[in-house]
């Protein structure tokens, strides 16, 4: 099944020219499920058809578990893979390909442990999701959220935590501020408004947003516990001797939970328009994506508890963002857990260890038995 996962590209980008389908993968995952007993739905995305979420429901009623998943991976390194990045090749104790951590090896251990519980009496369902364009719109996501499905009491969504429990992570978003002066001759500035020069102040006023946020936020359970704002692209102009017209500017900000997406977008409008009010530059704030809020699942939950004893790790916080607060909208108690490892996502060479199958089955296995044969 890995290998034909890992054979299946299904790459999603925001840059069309990397961006493909994964109704490959889909159909791979709705015959292999509908094979077991799954009844399976595959819903194509009403925004992007040619791409689709799969619910394939084992059991009935109301409760039971969701393991979860995206389908899509990231564009690859071209010329530095060792090995054919759609081809799982085995080496040195590792399984290498293109989301063997991020994360498609999941599903095929996933449906591994479902196979033992295909023919037995489930109390509460076991649910199946596979989801399309994680890694660029979360448009898979916010799908199943406007759907209203799936409804179950808890989720585990398999993304790379070396198999450590994790109840809480930061949000994103991603916005771009554009700066629109007027061009002339360099000689003699008064010709011209120059954009590059006002996207300074912007760079200022961002920075010492940033020093304010991390003075008012402090979540220690993260390694780096305070949001974080990131310059990650800046461009403007065209030549040294032309006084720049325009500048675009693109940031990053991860914000820890508590901090709403709503409120920081309309603080970071209303700085800029303090700013730049006043000038005779033209300026739009826009979103890059639609941003993903921060997760938090309290340790007191049943799922988090029961992960924590499966594993021997207590449940953690991290820096990367998944699909859970979108879960969690949908009244599931979510955690992230998975085999692979974060430092293996989004690399060339990526790979799953040999060692973590084995007990990713039984761990997933016991989740089963635990929330759907024998839930409390």
């Amino acid at each position: 099944m890995m290998a034909a996962l890992i054979g299946a590209p299904s790459m999603s980008s925001v840059s069309p020219a990397f961006d493909t389908d994964n109704r490959a993968v889909i159909d791979l995952l709705a015959d292999w499920l509908d094979g077991l007993g799954f009844a399976v739905e595959v819903l194509p995305l009403a925004t992007q058809p040619h791409k689709a979420n799969l619910i394939a429901t084992l059991g009935q009623g109301p409760g039971g578990l969701v393991l979860a998943g995206h389908t899509d991976t990231v564009p690859y390194d071209e010329g530095r893979w060792r090995q054919d990045p759609f081809h799982l090749t085995e080496r040195d104790g590792r399984l290498y390909g293109l989301g063997t951590s991020d994360m498609k090896g999941f599903f095929a251990l996933a449906i591994e442990a479902a196979r033992a519980f295909a023919e037995q009496p489930l109390k509460q369902p076991l649910i199946i999701l596979a989801t399309a364009d994680e890694e660029s719109s979360m448009d898979g996501a916010q799908a199943l959220v406007d759907l209203g499905r799936p409804r179950a009491r808890y989720a585990v969504i398999g993304e790379p935590t070396g198999l450590r429990p994790v109840h809480a992570h930061k949000g994103i978003m991603m916005e771009s501020v554009r700066l629109t002066g007027r061009s002339g001759h360099s000689s003699d500035p008064a010709l011209g408004l120059n954009a590059i020069e006002g996207m300074h102040r912007v760079i200022g006023d961002l920075l010492a947003w940033r020093e304010e946020l991390q003075a008012c936020h402090h979540d220690p359970r993260f390694q780096v516990p305070v949001p974080t704002l990131n310059l990650g692209h800046i461009h403007g102009g065209d030549n040294p001797n032309r006084i720049c017209a325009a500048c675009e500017l693109h940031l990053d900000l991860r914000p820890v939970p508590g901090m709403a997406l709503e409120d920081l977008r309309e603080t970071l409008n209303r700085r800029l328009h303090q700013l730049l009010g006043e000038t005779h530059f033209g300026w739009e704030l826009s979103p890059l994506i639609a941003g993903t809020p921060a997760m938090h699942t309290d340790r007191s939950s049943a799922i988090v508890r029961a992960a924590e004893s499966m594993t021997g790790h207590d449940s953690e916080a991290v820096a990367f963002c998944t699909e859970g607060p979108y879960l969690s909208a949908l009244g599931m108690e979510t955690i992230i857990l998975g085999p692979g490892d974060i430092a293996q996502a989004h690399q060339p060479d990526e790979y799953l260890a040999l060692d973590r199958i084995q007990p990713t089955v039984a761990l997933l296995s016991g989740l089963i038995e635990r929330f759907c044969l024998h839930p409390d």
